[in-house]
């Protein structure tokens, strides 16, 4: 059995496909980024990972990015190292979910993630906190349904 089931519930809660929007805003407002997204998360009961995402977003001028990170468990907590992202999460509590990572194509910059799923399991809703130099600089707000 998948560890995730026993030691991150809430997090097996996301297992299916979420379709939304990802807006990324500084810390003035202003919006840098707009795009859509669909994501599809999945639990697999073999292998060497207990958990994969698969990304696909879409911005408005037709440019497409896709990619895949598996994750595993140990010590209580998901860990990823993919090449392009590197980090953790953890359970807040039955409907969240805390994640602290790095991207690689963005040096020196650490990010924070909170996931807050509906109490109907039908929506969640993201967000991350870019910081540089141990300021916030900007964050993405995520909005997301189960398809």
């Amino acid at each position: 059995m998948n560890p995730l089931h026993e030691h991150m519930p809430a997090l097996v809660r996301h297992a299916g496909v979420w379709e939304g929007t990802y807006r990324t805003v500084m810390t003035d407002g202003v919006e840098v980024d707009h795009h859509a997204s669909r994501i599809e998360v999945s639990f697999p009961e073999d292998g060497p990972y207990a958990y994969v995402q698969k990304n696909r977003f879409t911005w408005p001028d037709g440019r497409v990015v896709e990619a895949e990170h598996p994750g595993v468990y140990r010590d209580g907590r998901l860990f990823w190292d993919t090449g392009l992202i590197r980090g953790h999460a953890w359970q807040g509590d039955e409907r969240t979910c805390i994640l602290t990572w790095e991207r690689t194509d963005s040096p020196g910059a650490h990010l924070y993630e909170l996931i807050v799923l509906a109490s109907d399991g039908l929506t969640r809703a993201r967000t991350w906190h870019w910081f540089r130099d141990g300021s916030c600089y900007q964050r993405t707000l995520i909005d997301e349904r189960r398809v």
